[in-house]
């Protein structure tokens, strides 16, 4: 079982108490199908364990079998610094099918993200955070998303509400 090689920090994009006793890591790709299907079970795992758990989301962009996947990221991290990166991070997974440049500019508009920065995104200039994200997870051994993290130890179980309630080892 691979384990969390990079610990949780305040470069994190993070939801929930610092003290929770559950931190739940999530390497995820805004245009994987399967994180797709995944986020909308860790919206119920987080709403059903409050603030029992906290959840993290780091970018794990597969650029080659999703070529959206690193422009979505780069929104995201523009919308992060308007303060908005989960109303981003949850724009691009119930909007998936949709992530050309034209609706990036919608979503953008949408959040109030400004146009410097979608124009710095769009340049690059979130890509060495992107990168850092990403390189963690390889130490971590992820290879595919969305992989996921509990307290530090990798799950690859099932990612249903009910199996991921299990593995994170509390009554909801």
């Amino acid at each position: 079982m691979s384990r969390l090689l990079v610990p949780v920090s305040s470069f994190d994009h993070i939801q929930g108490p610092e003290d929770a006793a559950i931190t739940l890591v999530e390497y995820g790709d805004y245009q994987c199908p399967y994180c797709g299907e995944a986020y909308p079970v860790i919206k119920e795992v987080q709403r059903m364990l409050g603030s029992r758990m906290r959840f993290v989301f780091r970018n794990f962009p597969i650029s080659e079998m999703h070529p959206n996947a690193l422009p979505a990221a780069r929104f995201a991290e523009a919308a992060a610094i308007a303060g908005r990166f989960w109303e981003a991070h949850d724009l691009l997974y119930q909007n998936q099918q949709a992530l050309e440049p034209a609706d990036l500019l919608r979503y953008a508009a949408q959040l109030r993200v400004d146009h410097t920065m979608l124009q710095a995104a769009a340049d690059g200039n979130f890509d060495p955070r992107i990168e850092r994200d990403f390189m963690g997870g390889v130490r971590s051994g992820v290879n595919g998303t969305p992989s996921l993290f509990i307290n530090g130890r990798r799950y690859d179980g099932p990612r249903d509400v009910e199996s991921l309630i299990d593995a994170l080892g509390v009554v909801a």
